[in-house]
């Protein structure tokens, strides 16, 4: 079992940047590959990055690669999200999810089946 907290959100200029977090409890952090998705109000939920278990390899979405660089560390049970020239349409709630699969390619770290466990989620408001 693992107990994912998101924190960080808020509501920023467009052009602003914010930085979330994940703080992970429960059972080996570094066994986890980690995840970042979001939902905007009538919306799916869609990926945003990706990150494996040692944070050597990451993975984006087309429509943040570029401005978002997810990162990770293992001794402080912590995943993040640097969000830079945020925009409108990038308001959501953003959750951490962690993946205990097996390894996989980079591209199958944004399936959502592959996470187990997810955060209650935080809110980003960017204003145009």
């Amino acid at each position: 079992q693992v107990q994912l907290v998101e924190s960080g959100g808020g509501l920023v200029q467009a052009g602003g940047s914010l930085r979330l977090s994940c703080a992970a409890s429960g059972r080996t952090f570094s066994s986890y590959a980690m995840g970042w998705f979001r939902q905007a109000p009538g919306k799916e939920r869609e990926f945003v990055a990706a990150i494996s278990r040692s944070g050597s390899i990451t993975y984006y979405a087309d429509s943040v690669k570029g401005r978002f660089t997810i990162s990770r560390d293992n001794s402080k049970n912590t995943v993040y999200l640097q969000m830079n020239s945020l925009k409108p349409e990038d308001t959501a709630v953003y959750y951490c999810a962690a993946d205990g699969g097996p390894l996989t390619t980079p591209q199958a770290m944004g399936y959502m089946r592959r996470y187990d466990y997810w955060g209650q989620g935080t809110q980003v408001t960017t204003s145009s």
